[in-house]
């Protein structure tokens, strides 16, 4: 639900240097051009690898409020700070509450941005962190937007009250890491076997034979599609699905490669079969992606 770093966009790091958080560090950004005018902050916590993909923070306002984003096999803690975003939903658009959290995807999902400036944070949480920080079976967050406070109780308002008491953006993201951090030290952490499974899936960018990997892990398939889905989100061949998407949307993304190639590479049988599941997951063929209004540095859509 991010927004994404525009062609404005000026690393301040290199100049001020590093703001420390320990044991994470911040990279800023600023956009000033057609798509709004905003900054941007983003820490990757070290210690969460394998957790926690990274926090933001958004502080500005967007000049195209609507914006279309993909599945990437990832989950979103999303507190509103200011104005709240909207989810659209064919011709309906509702409000998000002031925490929120988005399950996996399994296809692309538009949000709409407040006309007036906003303040939002988020924290992008891989399966294995969803599972051990939201403590309740993934299935039921999949491709859902959901109040936070349903999911976590009390402590979705604490999140919220220390994100909004911080006096500046560091000060911020290390309120909601600690958070973070608090929730995760006494986390259940996935069965093994399934941890195993996701990271085989991940690494492979979804080209791998499920069956294979069941047969290696000796697996019943009722009790690994059963047991992935607790703690995943979605069937072993669903999550493959979308990382074979995603790893197909960054090539065609990154451009330079014909779509045949960018089949074979993404694990697809031809051309025909990556054009069909690319329109179902995104809503465009990968043609009509090429000449969508993308953010510059992110993947995602100016929606109409």
């Amino acid at each position: 639900m991010a927004p994404t770093l525009a062609s404005g966009y000026r690393w301040l790091v290199g100049s001020a240097g590093t703001v420390a958080v320990e044991p994470a560090s911040i990279t800023s950004g600023v956009v000033d051009d057609a798509f709004g005018s905003w900054t941007y902050h983003r820490c990757r916590p070290a210690h969460l690898a394998g957790l926690v993909d990274h926090i933001w923070l958004f502080d500005g306002s967007m000049a195209c409020l609507r914006e279309r984003t993909f599945p990437n096999g990832l989950l979103e803690i999303i507190v509103h700070l200011g104005e709240h975003y909207s989810v659209v939903e064919d011709r309906d658009t509702w409000v998000c509450p002031t925490t929120c959290v988005t399950g996996l995807q399994l296809g692309h999902l538009v949000v709409e941005a407040p006309p007036a400036r906003t303040k939002v944070l988020g924290v992008r949480l891989t399966p294995a962190g969803a599972y051990a920080l939201l403590v309740r079976p993934m299935h039921d967050l999949a491709s859902l937007t959901v109040d936070l406070g349903d999911v976590t109780g009390v402590a979705a308002v604490e999140l919220a009250e220390r994100c909004a008491a911080a006096p500046t953006a560091e000060r911020c993201l290390r309120a909601a890491l600690q958070w973070t951090d608090a929730r995760l030290a006494l986390a259940t952490r996935l069965d093994p076997a399934i941890a195993w499974m996701v990271g085989e899936i991940r690494e492979r960018h979804g080209a791998v034979s499920i069956g294979g990997l069941r047969e290696r892990i000796g697996w019943s398939k009722t009790r690994l599609t059963t047991r992935f889905a607790e703690q995943v989100g979605v069937s072993p061949k669903q999550y493959a699905r979308v990382m074979r998407f995603n790893r197909a949307l960054q090539l065609v993304h990154a451009g330079g490669a014909s779509l045949a190639d960018v089949a074979i590479e993404a694990g697809y049988y031809d051309q025909p079969h990556l054009n069909a599941e690319f329109k179902e997951l995104s809503g465009f063929t990968p043609g009509e992606y090429q000449h969508a209004h993308r953010y510059p540095n992110s993947v995602s859509v100016a929606d109409a």
